[in-house]
């Protein structure tokens, strides 16, 4: 089947879930909810994908991806439904509840599928194109969803986001190639058992690390960028172009990444983006000019926005046959537990340390990855005939 399809079914659901995400922002707000309660609710977009991740996966081995991503996009749908329904805090909650456990069982599969639509020559390929897609649907989801809010109000657009992932599973009952894909026939244990006998290979193990520590550090920029900026007396104008100019280089890189990734290779490329994040994160705390910040930004942009896809071609290429699925989940399972740990203990860093140290310290932890990476290149390197 032509994988720009599923393209057009990751478009509508990264679109969907990045508007419900805003709006779940500003319909708290609407309904007066502390700041403490809105905090809670983007969490609770992250603990169900956290604790589920890796039986997503385990799932999406054994029944194939086409089940898991239509039933996921359906959970979307109804977790859509319920602000519009009864709108309330209570319902933002189970919006969110059902929302984010949902799009764990479609994601992980999603993911799984434009691995086995791809060779082993145009797998880097693809994945990037999906990450270019991904960040297309978060451009476009908030963007539509700001719109729709202004002229229909909170509990409309619900309503209006509600019908967009139906379409993703109108494509996929039509879509004979999507329903029949990724079924495995290998016996897995799943669950702790499972995630334990994947952890044990060396190299699958250091690209999950990696992939954790990519998503802490651009969590992380995303946090701290504005803090910092407001403590060296940026404008606010500036600090979103920082946050844009971020963005803008994380989507160029990743128009030329298979072209780098083919003269380069994976694993090589991955390890310099890695060391390049860490020493850009090294010298941020040290710069006050906002044209070097916006340089710092977009050179950043490219470490992170390059090393993001390639930590998913890598994880599904490092899995065992039949499990790509359980390894994809457990690699969303390591990144949710980041999006929830790290505002808590890097917080907390901050507030008793003050912004410095927290970036020295994922400066300390990008350089790790990097190494991690570069003991899967070389080990690779030294199996090649």
């Amino acid at each position: 089947m032509n994988i720009n399809i599923v393209f057009a079914i990751v478009l509508c659901n990264m679109s969907a879930f990045r508007a419900s995400r805003v709006l779940i922002s500003l319909f708290a707000i609407e309904l007066g909810a502390p700041q403490v309660t809105i905090g809670a609710l983007i969490a609770m977009y992250s603990v169900f994908p956290m604790l589920m991740g890796l039986y997503a996966g385990h799932v999406s081995d054994k029944l194939g991806v086409g089940r898991p991503m239509a039933y996921g996009s359906i959970g979307i749908s109804l977790g859509m439904l319920v602000p519009y329904l009864w709108p309330s805090v209570p319902a933002l909650y189970a919006s969110a509840a059902l929302i984010g456990a949902s799009h764990v069982f479609y994601n992980v599969s999603v993911q799984n599928l434009v691995g086995y639509l791809s060779t082993p020559e145009d797998r880097t390929k693809n994945f990037s194109n999906y990450g270019l897609v991904m960040a297309t649907g978060s451009l476009v989801g908030p963007l539509a969803g700001g719109v729709l809010i202004d002229h229909i109000g909170h509990a409309g657009t619900y309503l209006v986001l509600a019908l967009v992932p139906l379409i993703t599973v109108a494509i996929i009952s039509r879509a004979k190639g999507i329903r029949a894909a990724g079924r495995s026939s290998e016996e897995t244990g799943g669950g702790l058992a499972g995630a334990r006998e994947l952890m044990r290979d060396r190299g699958l193990r250091r690209t999950l690390l990696a992939s954790g520590i990519v998503l802490t550090g651009n969590d992380l920029f995303q946090f701290y960028m504005p803090i910092y900026g407001s403590s060296i007396g940026l404008s606010a104008t500036l600090i979103g172009a920082i946050l844009a100019v971020f963005a803008a280089a994380s989507f160029i890189v990743r128009l030329v990444l298979p072209a780098l990734a083919k003269q380069h290779g994976e694993e090589k490329l991955l390890t310099w983006s890695l060391f390049l994040g860490a020493a850009t994160y090294l010298i941020f705390p040290f710069v006050t000019s906002a044209v070097f910040l916006v340089l710092i930004a977009f050179a950043l942009g490219l470490a992170l926005g390059c090393s993001q896809p390639l930590s998913v071609t890598l994880t599904f290429a490092r899995a065992p046959e039949g499990r790509s699925g359980e390894a994809l989940g457990l690699r969303m399972t390591i990144n949710n537990f980041t999006h929830v740990a790290v505002p808590l203990v890097f917080g907390t860093v901050g507030s008793v340390l003050g912004i410095a140290p927290v970036f020295l310290a994922n400066a300390a932890m990008l350089a790790g990855g990097g190494v991690l990476s570069r003991r899967n290149a070389e080990e690779d390197k030294g199996e090649q005939p």
